[in-house]
């Protein structure tokens, strides 16, 4: 098991480096220092699931760039397959993709970053999405089944968490969005926990307070 577990890239540690081709010229894990990066995989192009998943990150492809962070698609296909795949979704469903999709036929991206999974596909990535910050860093992984396509919404909801938790110091509740109140970390020592009471929260108990932004 710890062999498997070692395969697969890990919350709060260095995103896997990778160069690759994409349908956009060169990219690397260096090209997005100082910026979010949501690299997603798809099982397979022409693939009724995977249009409608890229239709949803297009669409919102504007307002991940207003929050500071790019899309980086990937599958295990060619680049003339991504771009015909493009070109089609643009002539069906009159939608352009703006971001980049990475080739990787020889599976070296989509095997540093745990995408290929045995039980799923031999040969395809399974949904997999991964966000990365400014400093490289991988801070969270979403698996989904071939079956079912992704919430985009939820991508965005889940940026907007984790950015102002890192702004603010504070953690988010189950289904927070922007104008809820956060969850403030909770004291350390009973010192703290005796002043709690007294620092202005909404506290329900010591080890749970929340406050508004």
């Amino acid at each position: 098991m710890s062999e498997i577990l070692s395969q697969f890239p890990h919350l709060n540690e260095p995103a896997p480096g990778f160069k690759a081709k994409t349908t956009h010229g060169d990219r690397s894990l260096a090209d997005y220092k100082g910026k979010w990066l949501i690299l997603f995989s798809h099982p397979a192009d022409f693939t009724p699931v995977c249009t409608t998943e890229f239709i949803g990150f297009a669409n919102a492809a504007d307002t991940f760039k207003s929050m500071n962070c790019e899309l980086l698609g990937l599958s295990i296909d060619s680049l003339f397959s991504h771009l015909a795949w493009t070109q089609n979704i643009q002539e069906k469903f009159g939608v352009h993709i703006p971001f980049p999709i990475i080739e990787d036929i020889k599976m070296e991206v989509a095997s540093a970053y745990g995408m290929v999974h045995p039980g799923a596909a031999d040969t395809q990535a399974v949904r997999a999405t991964f966000f990365i910050d400014p400093d490289g860093v991988l801070r969270a992984m979403v698996y989904y089944p071939m079956s079912n396509g992704r919430s985009i919404n939820e991508f965005i909801r889940l940026l907007q968490a984790m950015q102002t938790s890192d702004k603010n110091s504070v953690a988010t509740p189950e289904g927070w969005t922007p104008g809820c109140d956060v969850i403030v970390p909770p004291p350390k020592t009973p010192e703290a926990i005796a002043k709690r009471a007294t620092e202005g929260y909404k506290t329900v108990d010591w080890y749970y307070s929340t406050k508004s932004l």
